[in-house]
């Protein structure tokens, strides 16, 4: 029994929420997003509120009926608040700018890194060492700083690298005399 999918999601004032078959569409004040319910999941909007229960009891039909829950859920914060994550660089030299639509950083290899800003994603720095990704899509926001991040992750000796703002480095001693 999924504890999840058993709340319906409730739609905010300022954002509207229609369900065509298994297809959800919500539209906010920060964009519209849409998410296809699969088949083993029934999807209805009842009193300005979604609700999702599972069309059978299989083992599929439970697991897939707490993650569509949750894309809803996702889908209505994102277009009334929107997603941000924040990255912080640590490291001498390291540094990282927008030009356009390229993220540049220096992140200590011979080249500096240029990223493409995909688009829905809007990415600012604050500082040099911080950088801030944005958008109204929770999976986008999440990968892009995850692609960021791959560039050069924090490594346990130093703590240099690309990490969360809200992430622990586990730090490791070194060598011994």
């Amino acid at each position: 029994m999924s504890r999840v999918g058993k709340k319906p999601v409730t739609v905010p004032s300022g954002v509207t929420a229609t369900v065509d078959g298994q297809m959800v569409k919500v539209k906010g004040s920060k964009g519209e997003l849409s998410f296809l319910v699969p088949e083993e999941v029934s999807v209805a909007l009842e009193n300005g509120a979604v609700s999702v229960n599972p069309r059978d009891e299989s083992k599929t039909a439970r697991a897939k009926w707490g993650m569509s829950r949750a894309q809803v859920a996702n889908l209505v914060e994102g277009v009334s608040k929107g997603f941000e994550k924040r990255l912080e660089i640590n490291g001498v030299g390291y540094k990282a700018a927008v030009a356009g639509k390229v993220l540049k950083l220096s992140l200590g290899y011979s080249h500096d890194i240029d990223y493409a800003i995909p688009a829905g994603v809007t990415i600012t720095t604050p500082k040099p060492t911080e950088v801030v990704v944005a958008g109204i899509d929770k999976q986008v926001v999440g990968q892009t700083a995850a692609e960021i991040r791959e560039y050069r992750g924090p490594e346990p000796y130093k703590g240099k690298g690309v990490k969360y703002s809200d992430e622990f480095i586990f730090r490791k001693e070194g060598k011994k005399k």
